[in-house]
């Protein structure tokens, strides 16, 4: 039996996709810059509260190469992920 997406996570990864993955890098380094900035004002705690967000948002950067490079439409389609990290 082949292990194959539900649609919601089809969905999710179609939109997912379309988005640049620089972009994730930028909310990163902004929520950063926006957390020293407040830091620097004096807000201490929103200044960490924001400052927590560079994380997920790598992590969304990650997942969303992941999809781009091994996500469902490459079995969809009839493709094969590349076993080794080296056939990227």
């Amino acid at each position: 039996m082949e292990n194959t997406e539900g649609a919601t996570t089809k969905a999710i990864e179609a939109h997912t996709s379309k988005i640049p993955s620089d972009i994730f890098l930028w909310a990163a380094l902004g929520s950063m810059a926006a957390s020293a900035t407040l830091k620097v004002c004096g807000r201490k705690h929103t200044a960490l509260f924001v400052g927590q967000w560079a994380a997920p948002f790598l992590l969304l950067g990650i997942y969303n190469k992941i999809v781009k490079v091994a996500g469902h439409d490459q079995q969809d389609n009839g493709q094969q992920a590349p076993d080794k990290p080296d056939d990227y």
